[in-house]
C-alpha cells in the first residue's frame, strides 16, 4: 500500500482517481491546487504525487520545481489532456516520471502507478544508501594503531563472517560502537543488505514496540496507516540496537523471542511475522550490574552475549591519540600540508588529556584547532582550549562540598580576588580566567562590594 497524493482543481477527477486506487488498496488523499498540495506535501509523506497541470495559485510545473527544491524521494505524474501533451513531455524533461490523458484508461494509470512506485523505493533506497555510505567513509576510529584496537578488530572480522551470530560491543560513549558494528556488517554476508541503526535510549517508551515491530493501522491513536518496523526493515541486513540497556522490561521480553524464534508480531497484529536480521547490540553501560538491579532481563543478557566486544576507551591506548589526530587534521583541513601537522607542544598536550569524550571529543577537539589555527602545524597555544578544560575538570573534582556546608559568597569574592591578584589587577585577564566578561566581573564585584 502506497500514499499517493492527487493535486487537481476538478473534483470529479479527484473522486474517480481515488476510487480507481483504493480498490488496489493505495491511500489516496486529495488537494485541489499546488499551493495546498505544497502544504501537505511539507507536513506529510508521500510516495507518489498525481497531479495536473493547470490549476490556479500553483500550477503543475511550479509544484514540480518546489518538489525538486527539497529532494525528497517524490516521484510525479502529470495528468494531461490531448491538447497539452507537448507541455507533459516538457515537464518530463524537468524530472516529472509520466503522464496520464483524459479520459482516463483505468488500466493504463494502475500501470503508470505501479511503474512510479517502483521508481519511488529505489529513490529511497538510493538515498538510504549514499546516506550509510557517507556515515561509513567517515569511520575514522578504524585508524587502528595500538594493539588492543587490532586484536578487537581481528575478532570483528571473524565474527564478521558468521552472517547470523548476534554481537554485543560495550565501551565508554564516543568510542566507536556503531562504526565497528558498520564494520562487522560490511563485510559480512549480509553486506548486500541493509544496515539499521536504532537508538534504543531516544525512543520514548511508548513507541519502543511499534519501533521495533511495527504496527497495524488503527492499533493506537495516530496509526493512521500499517508500518513496518525495524526487524523487518532490515531483513537481509543487520539491524544495530544502540544503548540496549535502556530499553523498557517489557520490550526486553519481545525482543528475547525475536531472538531466539526470528518472529516477531506487529502492534495490534495477530499474525507471527518471520524475520530474518542479524542484531548487533550497543551500550556504555554495565548489562550485568543492570541484571542484578533487575533492570535488565538476565535470559536476554545471555542471548545477546553470544559474541562480546569490548572497545577500549582512549586514554588506555595513548598510542593511538597523535596517529588520530594527524588522520582528523589530514579529513579538516582543505588542502594537504607539506610541514609537520602538530608541534610537539601540541602533541605533549594531546598526549597529557584525559580524553573522557574519547575518539568523538578528540575528532572535535582537531576540528576547533584546525579552525583557530586555520592550517597546520597546529600549536600549543591552539590547543590552549584543551588545558584550560583539563584544569577546570581537576578542579572540579577536588572541590567537594564539606558536610557542614560553605558561604558561596565568601567563595567567590575569594576567587575573584585571587583571579585580580594572579593578573595584577588587570579586570579582562581576571575575568578570562574566570570564564567571564569584563562587564560581567565587573558587575559581580560591585554585586559582591554591595552585599546583592
Amino acid at each position: 500500500m502506497a500514499s499517493i497524493l492527487v493535486v487537481d482543481d476538478e473534483p470529479k477527477i479527484r473522486h474517480i482517481l481515488k476510487i480507481m486506487l483504493g480498490f488496489k488498496g493505495h491511500e489516496v488523499q486529495e488537494a485541489s491546487d499546488g499551493e495546498q498540495a505544497l502544504h501537505m506535501i511539507n507536513n506529510g509523506a508521500y510516495d507518489l504525487v498525481i497531479t495536473d497541470i493547470r490549476m490556479p495559485r500553483l500550477d503543475g510545473l511550479e509544484l514540480l520545481d518546489e518538489i525538486q527544491k527539497m529532494e525528497i524521494p517524490c516521484p510525479v505524474i502529470f495528468i494531461t489532456a490531448f491538447a497539452t501533451v507537448d507541455t507533459a513531455v516538457e515537464a518530463m524533461k524537468k524530472g516529472a516520471i509520466d503522464y496520464i490523458t483524459k479520459p482516463f484508461e483505468e488500466n493504463k494509470i494502475i500501470l503508470t502507478v505501479e511503474k512510479a512506485l517502483g521508481i519511488s523505493e529505489l529513490l529511497r533506497e538510493n538515498i538510504q544508501l549514499r546516506e550509510e555510505l557517507e556515515r561509513y567513509s567517515g569511520s575514522d576510529e578504524l585508524v587502528c594503531v595500538s594493539e588492543a584496537m587490532k586484536k578487537l578488530m581481528n575478532m570483528a572480522i571473524k565474527v564478521a563472517s558468521k552472517g547470523d551470530t548476534t554481537v554485543l560491543i560495550t565501551g565508554e560513549s564516543g568510542t566507536g560502537k556503531e562504526v565497528i558494528a558498520r564494520f562487522i556488517h560490511n563485510n559480512s554476508p549480509r553486506k548486500d543488505g541493509r544496515f539499521v541503526a536504532v537508538n534504543c535510549a531516544a525512543i520514548t517508551d511508548n513507541l519502543v514496540e511499534s519501533t521495533l515491530f511495527g504496527h497495524e493501522k488503527g492499533s493506537f491513536t495516530g496509526a493512521d496507516k500499517r508500518k513496518q518496523g525495524v526487524f523487518e526493515y532490515a531483513a537481509g541486513g543487520t539491524l544495530f540496537l544502540d544503548e540496549i540497556g535502556d530499553l523498557p522490561l517489557e520490550a526486553q521480553a519481545k525482543l528475547l523471542r525475536a531472538l531466539q524464534e526470528k518472529v516477531i508480531q506487529r502492534v495490534g497484529g495477530n499474525r507471527p511475522i518471520k524475520v530474518d536480521a542479524r542484531v548487533v547490540c550497543a551500550t556504555n553501560q554495565d548489562l550485568e550490574d543492570l541484571v542484578k538491579k533487575g533492570r535488565f532481563r538476565q535470559d536476554l543478557f545471555f542471548r545477546i552475549n553470544v559474541f562480546p566486544l569490548h572497545i577500549p576507551p582512549l586514554r588506555e591506548r595513548k598510542e593511538a591519540i597523535i596517529p588520530l589526530a594527524e588522520h582528523f587534521i589530514n579529513k579538516f583541513i582543505e588542502r594537504q600540508c607539506q610541514g609537520p601537522y602538530l608541534t610537539q607542544g601540541a602533541k605533549r598536550i594531546l598526549m597529557e588529556h584525559t580524553w573522557p569524550g574519547n575518539v568523538r571529543e578528540l575528532a572535535n577537539a582537531v576540528e576547533r584547532a584546525v579552525i583557530i589555527a586555520g592550517a597546520p602545524p597546529i600549536s600549543a597555544d591552539t590547543l590552549s582550549f584543551l588545558k584550560n578544560s583539563r584544569m577546570q575538570r581537576e578542579y572540579a573534582e577536588q572541590l567537594r562540598l564539606p558536610p557542614e556546608g560553605l558561604n558561596l559568597e565568601a567563595l567567590e569574592k575569594d576567587l575573584i580576588r585571587q583571579a585580580l591578584q594572579a593578573t595584577g589587577n588587570n579586570q579582562s585577564a581576571a575575568a578570562r580566567l574566570l570564564g567571564l566578561t569584563r562587564s560581567k566581573l565587573r558587575t559581580r564585584v560591585k554585586q559582591l562590594e554591595n552585599g546583592s
